[in-house]
């Protein structure tokens, strides 16, 4: 017996989906698809999927403290609604210099900060940054040279960040005081069998998931770095993972089809049995614009 299920959606399939995300206000859970663009919601009471599409590429949303979203695009950062109607606020330029990179993914750590990524989008220049826009709305460089900037994930004392540099195969670790950031080496590094280590999600227990990019899978690994678990997907291209549900113990993972001669299973939304919990969603309390 699998311990994965599709989340039936019509037959709809993702070009990049990513930015996985739980929203207890809306009991609901939100991911992006980067390329179509489009945001979409799965709404845990029914089971059901609603789509809108966006106005650029857009690759992360997380939670407002005051309602609605907020979206890391190509551009920049914007608010959005989706209830009762979809608007887009005014984005706020992150790297107005740097007309090929865009926003690639992001979070919220245990205070609200937001912690996200910016690349290349033709995935050839190391022009990406790892950034912090703290809970007041001040931003910062955190981390430069990336070329696929991925995760980040948090430790549940707040004392860790995970982030990875999919296009080196590497996920670094850094220790977190006070807003700042300091690298402190390299968590874990992926093999060419493994494929390309993509999002991250953290369990109740410290352990880090990994989405496998070209490899079918997500992985489970310990504080220190070991590799303890693995759970195979029929999707090649899987990008994202994020815990769920009242009891944040509902596992869903994002997978892509851009670049395959596709499948069914290619592009589709995953519900895991991983039989483990995952931590809350902090909002952002942050002005956006």
């Amino acid at each position: 017996m699998s311990n994965w299920k599709v989340i039936e959606r019509a037959g709809v399939r993702d070009v990049l989906g990513e930015g996985a995300l739980w929203c207890a206000r809306d009991n609901a859970f939100y991911w992006v698809d980067i390329l179509a663009p489009a945001l979409n919601r799965l709404a845990l009471s029914t089971m059901q999927v609603e789509r809108w599409d966006m106005p650029e590429p857009l690759g992360w949303v997380v939670v407002h403290v005051d309602g609605g979203l907020v979206g890391g695009f190509r551009s920049g950062i914007a608010p959005i609604t989706v209830d009762p109607e979809l608007v887009v606020g005014p984005r706020k330029a992150i790297e107005a210099h740097l007309p090929g990179n865009r926003m690639n993914d992001g979070k919220t750590d245990a205070t609200g900060a937001i912690w996200c990524g910016t690349m290349d989008m033709g995935e050839t220049q190391a022009s990406g940054s790892l950034y912090r826009i703290g809970p007041q709305g001040d931003m910062s460089i955190i981390d430069i040279g990336y070329i696929v900037p991925n995760g980040p994930t948090f430790s549940p004392c707040n004392r860790w960040l995970y982030h990875t540099d999919s296009g080196r195969r590497t996920i670094y670790r850094f220790a977190l005081e006070d807003g700042r950031a300091q690298k402190d080496g390299v968590f874990a590094v992926f093999d060419e069998d493994d494929g390309f280590p993509d999002g991250m999600t953290t369990d109740a227990d410290g352990f880090v998931w990994i989405a496998h990019w070209d490899g079918g899978r997500i992985s489970r690994y310990s504080p220190d770095g070991v590799r303890v678990r693995t759970i195979e997907l029929p999707a090649r291209r899987i990008t994202n993972i994020a815990f769920a549900g009242e009891n944040h113990d509902r596992m869903f993972v994002t997978s892509a089809s851009i670049g395959l001669d596709a499948t069914e299973f290619d592009g589709a939304l995953f519900e895991v049995d991983c039989g483990t919990a995952g931590l809350a969603t902090i909002p952002y309390p942050g002005p956006v614009t």
